[in-house]
């Protein structure tokens, strides 16, 4: 309420409640009080206004902290100066203590107590009722000191409380944004490949085509049936992946180890004949590990295409008890074909984007080109073992 400038009406309903409490407390139980005080002053009418003021002006403490400190002060100093015994006034001033040292940084705090305190030792020294001198200072200390220190724990404990949620709220953020990268990455990681391939396929298919036009329209025909098929086949792929985005939940059906031999057969009107080796039996993995094999070897495979001027390929598929393996090798020119086909390390965006979703996962990526020619990709992901 103090830093907004606006009354938030709970508090306002607060600080009216505790107002209007000690208020009726001071004017019923002062009496009490000077009974049990001999050589007090009787409570009259005086004492009860200036009660009353020293109550009322708690209905604005969070909003003036310091006018209402001063104004209790003074109505206390004052009831305390005439002779009016010891009673609920006094916590009255205790609270206004409270609130400067609950919602004003302490220097400022500190000031506005300490000049507090001064003036209420004044009825210690000069009271009009039997005036304790030194030995009276420990005891009214004591109700300056002791609201004072509660206020500056609970307002460290406050800011503290504060900074604590402001801090989580900023990593809420961050989290949400590192979550947001990772997805785009993992977006323009699908959509690498999806493209990469499709454009792959049918720049080759392109060439077969008009090589055989000249001499062989009627292939030709083939040759253009395929990149109609795969260009329809890679646009049906990526629209579905862009509309997972758009619905920001996963794609289905994924692309997995199971598609493999459409993938041979659309890499076949490419002119790429590719052989798939199954070892182990077949059975469910992951669906993050089944999608990364899948891409690990429809980037390998492209890359063959693209780089390797060789006409087959082999895939081997290998279900082991902890983990899945696919590797892919070709006996094309190897480490020193045209593009990149490096050894690990080293690379362009399609080994590294292999290498990315392989690590994801906890597992492995091994390229480099073969003892006896070639070039070989080898990924194992791990999978929880079957019982």
């Amino acid at each position: 309420m103090r830093g907004s400038g606006q009354w938030r009406w709970p508090e306002v309903a607060a600080d009216a409640v505790l107002a209007l409490v000690l208020l009726g407390f001071g004017l019923l139980a002062t009496g009490l009080a000077g009974d049990n005080q001999p050589g007090s002053r009787p409570v009259d009418a005086v004492s009860r206004v200036l009660i009353t003021v020293a109550a009322l002006a708690l209905l604005v403490r969070r909003r003036a902290p310091v006018a209402v400190l001063a104004v209790v002060t003074v109505a206390t100093s004052t009831y305390l100066l005439i002779g009016y015994p010891y009673g609920p006034i006094l916590v009255t001033f205790l609270v206004a203590v409270y609130t400067v040292a609950g919602w004003l940084p302490v220097r400022p705090a500190a000031l506005a107590t300490g000049g507090a305190f001064v003036l209420l030792l004044a009825h210690v020294f000069f009271g009009r009722g039997p005036a304790p001198g030194w030995t009276g200072v420990l005891p009214a200390s004591a109700w300056v000191v002791v609201p004072f220190a509660v206020g500056v724990v609970v307002r460290v404990s406050r800011e503290a409380t504060a900074r604590t949620r402001a801090e989580e709220a900023r990593s809420r953020v961050e989290q949400a944004r590192r979550q947001a990268d990772e997805e785009r990455l993992r977006i323009a990681q699908e959509v690498h490949d999806v493209v990469g391939h499709g454009l792959a396929a049918i720049s080759m298919q392109a060439e077969i085509a008009l090589h055989l036009l000249p001499k062989r329209p009627e292939q030709a025909e083939v040759a253009l049936t395929a990149i109609s098929r795969t260009s329809r086949e890679a646009l049906d792929e990526l629209r579905v992946t862009l509309g997972a985005v758009r619905r920001g939940a996963e794609r289905e059906p994924v692309p997995g180890l199971a598609r493999l031999p459409a993938l041979r057969d659309r890499l076949a009107g490419a002119g790429l004949a590719v052989e798939v080796r199954v070892v182990g039996e077949p059975r469910e993995v992951p669906t993050a590990v089944d999608l990364a094999a899948y891409r690990v070897v429809q980037e390998a495979l492209t890359n063959v295409l693209r780089h390797a001027g060789v006409a087959s390929a082999e895939v081997t598929v290998d279900y082991r008890v902890d983990e899945v393996t696919v590797e892919v090798t070709d006996r094309g020119v190897g480490a020193d074909r045209a593009g990149t086909a490096p050894a690990d390390g080293e690379g362009g965006h399609g080994l590294a984007g292999m290498r990315e979703r392989v690590a994801a996962l906890g597992g492995r990526l091994t390229t480099g080109p073969r003892a006896g020619g070639g070039f070989r990709v080898y990924a194992g992901l791990p999978v929880e073992p079957t019982t």
